[in-house]
């Protein structure tokens, strides 16, 4: 069983897509704690409604962004945490965090990557006339969307999109590619290689090759979806 902690800063749909599928029996995994930088963010009543704790970290009573992560990082160990998901948090993270969780983040990302990295990636791929959208499952490095990916799901862009169209139908991919993401991480179906290191497999106790240089490469055995 995978012990997450998801880091929110705005509505949290993602985090319900996760919380559902635990409910559901779709991913063995437990959430231990919801973390935002943000006291208002909606998110985090879906946390309470499933009876998770919940804490707010605002990310303006810190100095600078690592003592802020340091701040994430005492409290995340101290609800036990294995594995962190990124699910819409607004932050850009340092190695404080990278170096508590070595390739034991997750993030998902709106666009096929490495295309359109960064914020507003849905309106850099529609604004760029692609015919094929998504979103992606990776895990983070120090990069900006440039971690191992993990998994992708395709979105075709109709002719009859906007924007805001193209956007949602996104989302829905992603509420459902990151459980099941999350899932393969739990059976140990993820396998972490770093070059110039060892292998191992990625499941509920953590990233095994996380330590040393080098750029890490993922084998995922994904078998029935």
């Amino acid at each position: 069983m995978l012990n997450l902690g998801v880091l929110i800063s705005g509505t949290g749909s993602n985090l319900k897509a996760v919380l559902d599928a635990i409910a559901e029996k779709r991913l063995d995994a437990r959430v231990n704690v919801v973390v935002s930088n943000v006291a208002t963010a909606p998110g985090l009543e879906h946390a309470r409604a499933h009876g998770v704790p919940t804490l707010i970290i605002d990310h303006k009573a810190f100095p600078n962004r690592a003592a802020f992560d340091g701040a994430l990082v005492e409290s995340l160990r101290a609800h036990e945490v294995d594995w962190l998901v990124l699910a819409g948090f607004m932050r850009v993270i340092t190695p404080v965090l990278l170096d508590a969780f070595p390739l034991r983040i997750v993030n998902i990302h709106p666009s096929l990557l490495p295309a359109f990295p960064g914020m507003h990636a849905q309106k850099q791929a529609f604004d760029y006339g692609v015919r094929v959208a998504g979103c992606t499952v990776h895990l983070v490095d120090a990069g900006t969307d440039t971690g191992p990916i993990l998994a992708q799901a395709a979105v075709p862009v109709l002719d009859t999109d906007d924007e805001p169209a193209l956007r949602a139908r996104i989302l829905a991919e992603e509420h459902t590619l990151l459980p099941r993401v999350l899932q393969w991480i739990a059976e140990g179906r993820v396998s972490v290689t770093r070059a110039g290191g060892g292998d191992g497999a990625a499941g509920a106790g953590g990233a095994s090759g996380a330590e040393g240089g080098g750029r890490a490469r993922v084998t995922v055995a994904r078998g029935e979806a």
